[in-house]
């Protein structure tokens, strides 16, 4: 039997991990425990994998401790740190003291992240104790090479930013350090969502070219003012605006331009998707999909938002009266132009 121990593995998914991305985020200003000082040698969750995948080819019988990580030795205040550069983040303030008990510590963690308290409990106890590696030859020989901190937080946010939101929460993974759908909620960060679904007799074509007919002059379907409110605010904050308008009044291709969107997927006849390239604190994505539904269709309408730090979570809460009153009419609306179409 081979036993492999790491400190702190980096990748969505990873209890150490998802602490530290959720109190940098939600937290600009940190007044933590000393465990913060703690070194620890924090290693790339595919780095993790290659050592597993090579013990068992190189099985032995004999019965082997592995103690493995990365190539640095990092504070978990210098983690954080190089996790809001990475993000995108203002530089966090961090000021440890030394009065925080760990059970205090386990009650913060569980009002500022979703971790449950039962798994913060024995991971912050843990954090009092020093986690370095003597010899790490084995991390080093089996990988070819370790995966630099930086580099294992920048692979662990990249599928925050892919354009194809639906393939990051609800397809399988392509990337070792991505969040999987057998991960818990917390894994890979937050994902905040709005989805309307709206039954109607139209045909999923017919619901198609109503979707897709969105923004140019035909508009938004409703609240029209509130778009272009939304469109001249983002101009002059040093956002595209609503000037781009859209190529084609019907037809739309992947990568095209939409007003202050971007076509991040789009099916013919299915499916569209739009990337905001307005100024936010954070990424958003607008999808519609048109699915049969016996001798009609239903319109499935989802709007993503995935927040950047708490500037990010506020801007999401302030505007979930307005999500209520423009998403739904809006979806409802696009069903009815579908219905008359199919009529005409």
């Amino acid at each position: 039997m081979t036993e492999v121990r790491a400190a702190v593995i980096i990748g969505s998914g990873s209890v150490s991990f998802e602490m530290m991305r959720y109190l940098t985020e939600v937290l600009p200003v940190m007044i933590t425990p000393k465990w913060v000082r703690t070194r620890c040698q924090p290693i790339a969750i595919a780095d993790i994998l290659e050592i597993l995948v090579a013990s068992l080819d190189g099985h032995d019988g004999s019965d082997h401790v592995w103690e493995v990580g990365g190539p640095e030795q990092l504070t978990y205040e210098e983690m954080m740190r190089i996790y809001a550069e990475e993000a995108g983040l203002p530089r966090r303030l961090i000021i440890p003291v030394p009065v925080l008990s760990p059970q205090l510590s386990r009650h913060w963690i569980g009002l500022v992240t979703p971790l449950p308290t039962g798994v913060a409990k024995p991971l912050v106890n843990s954090l009092r104790n020093e986690v370095t590696v003597r010899d790490n030859s084995v991390a080093e020989e089996l990988t070819g090479g370790l995966i630099p901190f930086r580099d294992a937080v920048r692979r662990a946010l990249r599928p925050s930013t892919d354009a194809d939101i639906a393939t990051r929460w609800t397809d399988a993974a392509t990337s070792p350090a991505e969040a999987r759908p057998s991960d818990p909620d917390w894994a890979g960060g937050t994902l905040k969502t709005d989805v309307q679904r709206v039954r109607s007799s139209a045909s999923p074509r017919d619901l198609y070219w109503a979707f897709a007919r969105i923004g140019g002059d035909v508009g938004y379907y409703t609240f029209d003012w509130a778009w272009k409110l939304r469109g001249m605010i983002d101009k002059a904050v040093g956002g595209v605006g609503l000037r781009r308008g859209r190529r084609h009044p019907e037809e739309l291709g992947s990568g095209e331009a939409l007003d202050f969107w971007r076509v991040s997927a789009v099916e013919p006849g299915r499916r569209l998707q739009l990337w905001a390239e307005m100024k936010l604190p954070g990424s958003a994505w607008l999808e519609f999909e048109a699915r049969p539904d016996g001798d009609g269709a239903e319109l499935s309408q989802t709007a993503y938002f995935l927040p950047r730090g708490l500037l990010g979570r506020l801007y999401w809460l302030v505007l979930i009266p307005f999500h209520v009153l423009i998403f739904k009419r809006m979806a409802h609306r696009i069903a009815t132009t579908a219905e008359q179409r199919q009529l005409r």
